[in-house]
């Protein structure tokens, strides 16, 4: 097998994540492209991941993209996580993640609704809900989930989903059948309520993005479009790096990779890992370049085994649930973190010696992003050891 280098590795995710100066582009929906999806659980890690790798977009260009141009959309996928996805992207999230999600959400909620008792027929009851609720957003053309339920009575049912369980309490359908809807490919959470850092929003029918909704692509040819694009991003990577961001099963993986053309190749420090069979050629190296990357960016969140970016810097950037905080990078590998103070200031602490001149370009990096976010404050949703104490 021919070997990839940790270095070539790194010379990858350089360019290919517009990391590098010379690979940046003000052009948003093409950074969301250049890593497959933007993670999207923490609304600010959308706009942060963007600023990371941009060098005229501001916020405005990120809301432009989903809420105007709609070249963007938000869309539950792999492994139940909110990403923002290119639109030309969608078909294939929606045959190889979504329609899967759509059916154990219903399943899920219609064991609840059964349990109560009081629905004779709950699937066809829920089918109903679900259709009038569609129909209303498409009269409305965007609305909260307060003025769906308004519109739509049946959408404030009451269900206690763990009756005699001390923590639990009866609640509407309303986010339940929401939830399954955008699952589904009908509907999509569209513009916030606040500002950008906000995740209270207004839900949007899919024909705003996609006239016609969701083209109907097969599953398997869907999950082999999937991969092909993750390889793409994050290739050279074991098989057990895809399995676990797609979230998929074992075999379905295998399935997938069957219909591409792929091939192994020896991972420096041990290890074998898939790559493009077209893509073995060497990336040239970017030369110097620092980052500072959002808690939950797609980047650090694209592989597993972290190893040969990180370090052992792991404890002090992770939260006791696996995510990821906000990192400090330098030439393609990990070596600090940052957080946003009160005041707006960006502070940062490295972990390791990386000398004057690294050190430098660092802190023109945060000065950088603190400009770019401007009078927004952010603090990430799942907060990690070192971001909480920069942040004070």
């Amino acid at each position: 097998m021919p070997l990839i280098s940790t270095a070539q590795r790194r010379a990858r995710l350089a360019s290919r994540h517009r990391l590098a100066p010379a690979a940046r582009t003000g052009d948003v929906a093409a950074v969301a492209r250049s890593l497959t999806v933007l993670h999207a659980t923490d609304p600010a890690t959308v706009f942060l991941s963007v600023a990371a790798r941009t060098a005229t977009a501001a916020p405005a260009d990120v809301e432009r993209a989903l809420y105007d141009d709609r070249t963007l959309l938000r869309m539950l996928a792999m492994r139940r996580t909110m990403f923002v996805a290119p639109t030309e992207l969608v078909p294939v999230l929606q045959a190889s993640c979504a329609d899967a999600l759509a059916a154990k959400q219903r399943r899920t909620y219609s064991r609840f609704l059964e349990q109560e008792g009081s629905i004779p027929d709950v699937e066809s009851w829920w089918r109903a809900v679900e259709k009038d609720t569609h129909r209303v957003l498409l009269d409305l053309g965007e609305a909260t989930g307060a003025q769906l339920s308004a519109a739509e009575p049946r959408l404030r049912t009451k269900v206690n989903p763990a009756p005699g369980k001390s923590y639990s309490k009866p609640v509407s359908i309303t986010t339940w059948v929401l939830v399954t809807l955008g699952c589904e490919g009908l509907i999509v959470r569209g513009r916030p309520n606040g500002s950008w850092i906000s995740s209270q929003y207004r839900w949007t029918p899919i024909e705003a993005w996609l006239p016609d909704g969701v083209p109907q692509v097969p599953a398997d040819q869907a999950r082999a479009d999937l991969v092909r694009s993750w390889l793409h991003s994050f290739g050279p990577a074991p098989i057990s790096d895809l399995k676990w961001w797609t979230g998929w099963t074992l075999g379905e993986v295998r399935k997938a990779l069957a219909l591409l053309e792929v091939a192994e190749v020896e991972l420096e420090g041990g290890g074998t890992g898939l790559v493009l069979a077209d893509d073995l050629e060497p990336v040239p190296d970017a030369g110097p370049w620092a980052a500072l990357l959002p808690a939950l960016d797609p980047t650090p969140m694209g592989w597993r085994e972290r190893g040969w970016f990180l370090g052992d810097h792991g404890p002090a950037l992770f939260d006791r649930n696996g995510n990821i905080g906000p990192t400090v990078w330098w030439e393609g590998r990990i070596v600090g973190g940052w957080a946003q103070r009160a005041d707006g200031e960006v502070a940062v602490r490295l972990l390791e010696d990386v000398g004057a001149d690294a050190a430098a370009a660092i802190d023109a990096e945060a000065a950088r992003i603190a400009a770019w976010m401007g009078d927004v404050r952010v603090t990430p949703r799942f907060r990690t050891p070192l971001e909480r104490e920069l942040a004070g």
